[in-house]
C-alpha cells in the first residue's frame, strides 16, 4: 500500500456513509419501514440510519459508521484508492464543499429482555456462565435489539455508561461483527472490578479476553480486568513506532491509586508482545509487572477459553460413549 499522509487519511475519514451514499450513489437507497432507516437496492440485509450513519449488513455481519468504512468493507474498494477518493485526490471525486464529521452523544444500544443468545454465543467461546453473571448483573454486559450483539459497556467514575464495544454472535469466515458505539469514550473502556478491595489490574486487549481469562482462572474475581480497546502496534519488521501510553489504562491508574501490581494479559502475537514490551518500559519504574501472555504462540485469552471449551465437549462425548 502506498505510503499517505495521516491528514489525508483523516479527511477520507470525516465523510459519514449516508452523506456518501445521499451525495454520489442516491440511486442504491431506498427508504425502509423503519424510521430514519434507508436500505440498499443491490444489497437487502444492509440497514443505514440517516440521523447517526450508522449501518450493518447483516448477512456479513459486518458494519461501522463512515464513508471509508463502507467503500472498504461493502463495495470492495482497496484502502489506499478509498483514501484517495473520498479525500479528493481522485479527480472523479468532486467533494462537498463543507465535509464535517458529525458529533453524535454517546447512547446505549436498546437493550433485550434478557441475555439468552448473548450467553449461548459465549458459552460457544468458552465463557463461564459465573463469569457472564457476574458482568450482567454489574450491568457490564447485556444483548442489544434489533441484532442481539452482545454489548460490553464501560463507565466513567460516576458510574454512568460512556463506552460500548458491540460484538456479534453470528460468525462468517470465522469472523464476527465488532464495533465501537458512536460516540464512546476510550478512557472509560470495560473494566470488570474484583468482589473486594485489590491492588492488582489485569490489562487485555479486548473485552471478551477480559472474560475469557476470568474463566479459565476458576471465575476468581479477585483483580480489576481492563480492556484497552484495543492497541496500536507496528507491523513485524517495521523499524520503529511511537508507543503512546493507552488512554483506558492512564484513567484507571488515575482513579485507582491504591493499584500498584500489573498484569500483562495481551495476545501472545508480534503485536501483543511488543504492546506488553512497552507497556513494562513505560509503567515498569512505578508498578510491579506481571507478564501473563496466553501460553500458546498466536493465541490470545479468548482462543485458549475456547480450546478449553472444545476440551471439555470432547471429553464429555467419549464418556458417554463408553
Amino acid at each position: 500500500m502506498p505510503w499517505m499522509p495521516e491528514e489525508q487519511i483523516r479527511a477520507a475519514r470525516a465523510m459519514s456513509a449516508i452523506e456518501y451514499l445521499k451525495t454520489h450513489e442516491a440511486g442504491r437507497l431506498k427508504k425502509s419501514s423503519a424510521r430514519h432507516e434507508w436500505e440498499l437496492t443491490d444489497h437487502d440485509s444492509f440497514k443505514i440510519n440517516e440521523v447517526t450513519s450508522a449501518w450493518h449488513w447483516k448477512s456479513r455481519d459486518i458494519g461501522g459508521y463512515n464513508a471509508l468504512d463502507f467503500l472498504v468493507k461493502v463495495d470492495g474498494m482497496g484502502f489506499a484508492e478509498a483514501v484517495q477518493f473520498l479525500s479528493g485526490q481522485n479527480p472523479s471525486y468532486i467533494p462537498p464543499l463543507h465535509v464535517q464529521e458529525e458529533t453524535v452523544p454517546f447512547e446505549l444500544p436498546q437493550k433485550a429482555p434478557n441475555c439468552g443468545r448473548i450467553r449461548r454465543y459465549l458459552q460457544k467461546r468458552g465463557i463461564s456462565d459465573p463469569v457472564m453473571t457476574y458482568c450482567i448483573q454489574r450491568g457490564l454486559l447485556y444483548e442489544s435489539l434489533p441484532y442481539h450483539n452482545a454489548v460490553f459497556v464501560g463507565y466513567d467514575e460516576k458510574q454512568e455508561a460512556r463506552y460500548a464495544f458491540l460484538r456479534g454472535i453470528h460468525e462468517t469466515g470465522g469472523r464476527a461483527f465488532k464495533m465501537e458505539q458512536r460516540g464512546s469514550d476510550k478512557r472509560c473502556s470495560f473494566c470488570i472490578p474484583p468482589k473486594g478491595s485489590s491492588v492488582r489490574v489485569a490489562v487485555y486487549e479486548a473485552a471478551v479476553d477480559a472474560l475469557a481469562h476470568m474463566t479459565l482462572e476458576n471465575n476468581r474475581a479477585d483483580k480489576y480486568r481492563l480492556s484497552l480497546g484495543g492497541i496500536s502496534a507496528p507491523k513485524e519488521g517495521e523499524i520503529h513506532k511511537t508507543f503512546k501510553k493507552p488512554a483506558a489504562l492512564e484513567t484507571f491508574l488515575g482513579r485507582h491509586p491504591e493499584v500498584t501490581e500489573m498484569e500483562l494479559c495481551t495476545d501472545n502475537d508480534f503485536a501483543g508482545r511488543w504492546a506488553a514490551g512497552q507497556l513494562r518500559k513505560a509503567y515498569g519504574g512505578k508498578y510491579r509487572i506481571i507478564e501473563n501472555l496466553p501460553a500458546i504462540e498466536g493465541a490470545d485469552y479468548g482462543d485458549m477459553a475456547a480450546m478449553e471449551w472444545d476440551k471439555h465437549r470432547q471429553r464429555k462425548k467419549t464418556e458417554k460413549e463408553r
